[in-house]
C-alpha cells in the first residue's frame, strides 16, 4: 500500500476528480488530507491563486470533509484548529467523535510551538492517538514591507524541540524548509530556505531524530527533497537510517520522490515502510 502522508483538497487546481486521477496515476491507494487553519493576515497572499477561496483559513476542514465522504477509503481525514482559540480543544475532540479525524495536522502558524497553549494541544493528541504534522519557515530578509515583510511559521527548530521534548506521547512529523534545512550542521537554515551543496555533519535534524523517539519526518514538497538530493549518498544513508521515521508525502502532485527513491535503489523492505508501514503505525493508535 502507498499513502501519500502530506496533501490538500483543492490544492493547485485540483478538484477532487483530477486529485483522484492523479492519486490512480502515481499508484497511491491513500493520501492524509491536511487543513491550513490561520487567520487569513497570516498567510502569504501569493497562495490564494492555488487554493479555494475562502475567508475560514487558507484550507477549511469543510474542503477535507467533504472529499472524505466522497470518496470513502481514499483519504485519512486531518484537522488542526488554531490551538490559540479557546474552543479548539472542544472543535478537535468533535471533530473526532463525530467525523473520525485521525491526524492533527497541518499547524502552520505564526507562534511559537512550545507555547501554552500550543503544548495543551499537543499532549490533547497525545492522549487520543493523533499524530501531529508541523510546517516551521524561518524568518527571512525578504525585502518587502507589504503586507509583511516575511511568513515564518512555527518559531524555528529549537522552539519545535522544546514541544517535541516536553510532549513524549505524542507523535510528531516534522515538515518543510524550517525542518529540513537542518539535515546539515551548517548555518544555512536562517538564511536560505532551500539549502544547497554538501551536507556537513552535526544537523539538528538528525539529532532530534536519535534523541527523540516519537519524532518523524514526511518527505513532502521541495524542501524535503532538496535535503534529499544536495548530496545524494549522504540521502540515501540518511533514508537507510531513518527508515522507520520517514512517511511518503507529496504536499502537491507531482512524481519527483518518487524519481529519488529510485535513484537511491533501496531495499524493497525499505520502501514498504516508507511507502506505507510507517504511516499506518503512526494511525494504529487512532
Amino acid at each position: 500500500m502507498k499513502i501519500d502522508a502530506h496533501n490538500h483538497p483543492d490544492w493547485h487546481g485540483h478538484s477532487l476528480d483530477r486529485f483522484l486521477r492523479n492519486m490512480d496515476t502515481h499508484g497511491i491507494d491513500t493520501t492524509w488530507l491536511l487543513t491550513w487553519i490561520a487567520p487569513m493576515d497570516e498567510v502569504d497572499p501569493t497562495y490564494t491563486s492555488v487554493m479555494q477561496p475562502c475567508d475560514n483559513g487558507p484550507v477549511p476542514f469543510d474542503r477535507c470533509l467533504s472529499y472524505v465522504e466522497r470518496a470513502p477509503g481514499r483519504f485519512v481525514l486531518g484537522y488542526a484548529p488554531d490551538p490559540r482559540r479557546p474552543e479548539s480543544l472542544d472543535r478537535l475532540q468533535a471533530a473526532i467523535d463525530l467525523y473520525g479525524v485521525q491526524v492533527y495536522g497541518e499547524l502552520k502558524l505564526r507562534m511559537c510551538y512550545d507555547n501554552p497553549d500550543a503544548l495543551r494541544m499537543f499532549r490533547f493528541c497525545g492522549e487520543r492517538g493523533l499524530p501531529v504534522t508541523v510546517h516551521i519557515d524561518y524568518e527571512f530578509a525578504t525585502g518587502k514591507g507589504y503586507p509583511r515583510p516575511n511568513w515564518w511559521y512555527g518559531g524555528g527548530i529549537a522552539s519545535f524541540e522544546r514541544a517535541v521534548a516536553a510532549c513524549p506521547d505524542t507523535n510528531f512529523i516534522g515538515h518543510a524548509p524550517g525542518f529540513w534545512a537542518h539535515i546539515s550542521g551548517d548555518d544555512l537554515a536562517e538564511r536560505e530556505i532551500y539549502p544547497t551543496g554538501p551536507v556537513k555533519p552535526g544537523g539538528k535534524m538528525l539529532e532530534m531524530l536519535r534523541t527523540y523517539p516519537n519524532l518523524y519526518a514526511d518527505l513532502s514538497a521541495g524542501s524535503a527533497r532538496t535535503a534529499l538530493s544536495r548530496d545524494p549518498g549522504f540521502g540515501k544513508e540518511f533514508v537507510l537510517e531513518f527508515q522507520d521515521r520517514l512517511l511518503y508525502a507529496r504536499d502537491g502532485f507531482g512524481g519527483e520522490l518518487d524519481e529519488i527513491l529510485t535513484e537511491f535503489a533501496l531495499p524493497e523492505s525499505v520502501l514498504e515502510q516508507i511507502h506505507g508501514a510507517n504511516a499506518r503505525g503512526l494511525l494504529a493508535g487512532t
